[in-house]
């Protein structure tokens, strides 16, 4: 059996998990992980990722190994994120800010972003923390999910000190409630629920299913999972995003970049109409390529090339 199990994508040239995942380390470092480890239809060595059981293993021996974290766990019934596609995300902003700051990666505690809806794992500030030593703001609108990630952060040398969560009070806000007056971001993040009622999300889930060729053994335990504001809201991805921009008019002077994941292309087109109408002064789209997949994310600004020119050499410089 192959232990080294390669993944098929074109992860970022940053991204450590580029090159696949090393299960004779892993399952080293985290022995509850080898129970789930079996060879594939390819001779290697993988997991059963319709099995949230094991996805959330692989997860918690990737964390350790890779990521120095001692503890690492998600309530049963939430989303079980692929680690390999959201640091993906962290690394093309980290090159996003580059672009901004004259060919130079910011790194260190003076760089701030808000992740919002950062679900029960926490995982992009936990990614970001690690990877770049950025300081984060997670936010979410549901308890158990503040709960579950605080937890994280206080079980956790380092994030104890560069984390902290918000619970949005608002269930129809975004940022308000979330961004106090005094405070400035460099950038913020988001995984918008994709699905615009519980019915489509749940022919989703059926997809996938039949995508992974699951059995009954584990019909019921997917790894994908997800509560109610982590699958869906009315409306759904482009519903939410419209919202974020509408919103993010009022915090343009204190966010150098608003970034979203778009899942579905078609969104982007209406995405641009909605941020030219917001006086919106620059927007790109970052693709990241992952396998057959290719995802990516929207950014805008509302700062012009000389606001944020000065934003960098302020909070930027060494």
């Amino acid at each position: 059996m192959t232990t080294k199990a390669a993944l098929k994508n074109k992860l970022h040239p940053r991204n450590r998990h580029k090159n696949g995942y090393d299960f004779d380390a892993l399952c080293k470092t985290s022995p509850a992980l080898a129970q789930f480890v079996a060879p594939n239809r390819f001779g290697n060595a993988s997991i059963d990722f319709a099995n949230a059981n094991a996805v959330k293993a692989l997860n918690a021996a990737i964390l350790k190994l890779q990521y120095k974290l001692e503890h690492w766990d998600i309530p049963q019934g939430f989303l079980c994120p692929p680690i390999p596609g959201r640091v993906d995300y962290i690394h093309y902003l980290a090159d996003l800010l580059r672009q901004t700051n004259n060919d130079k990666v910011p790194a260190g505690k003076k760089i701030t972003g808000l992740d919002i809806g950062t679900g029960a794992s926490c995982i992009y500030p936990v990614l970001g923390q690690r990877e770049y030593g950025w300081h984060f703001v997670a936010s979410d609108i549901d308890p158990i999910s503040i709960k579950s990630s605080q937890l994280i952060i206080e079980s956790n040398q380092g994030l104890d000190s560069t984390v902290s969560t918000r619970l949005q009070p608002n269930a129809n806000a975004i940022f308000e409630g979330i961004i106090n007056a005094s405070e400035y971001f460099d950038f913020t993040l988001c995984n918008p629920p994709f699905h615009k009622s519980l019915a489509d999300a749940a022919v989703g889930s059926q997809r996938k299913r039949h995508n992974l060729g699951t059995n009954k053994q584990h019909q019921d335990k997917l790894n994908f999972g997800g509560q109610k504001a982590e699958l869906w809201c009315p409306g759904g991805e482009l519903t939410f995003i419209r919202n974020m921009i509408k919103e993010s008019k009022s915090y343009g002077h204190q966010v150098l970049w608003f970034t979203a994941l778009v899942s579905k292309k078609d969104n982007l087109r209406p995405l641009k109409q909605s941020l030219k109408k917001a006086h919106a002064s620059d927007v790109k789209v970052v693709s990241m390529a992952q396998g057959q997949k290719t995802s990516r994310f929207i950014a805008w600004t509302f700062l012009n090339k000389a606001q944020q020119q000065t934003w960098c050499e302020e909070r930027f410089s060494d």
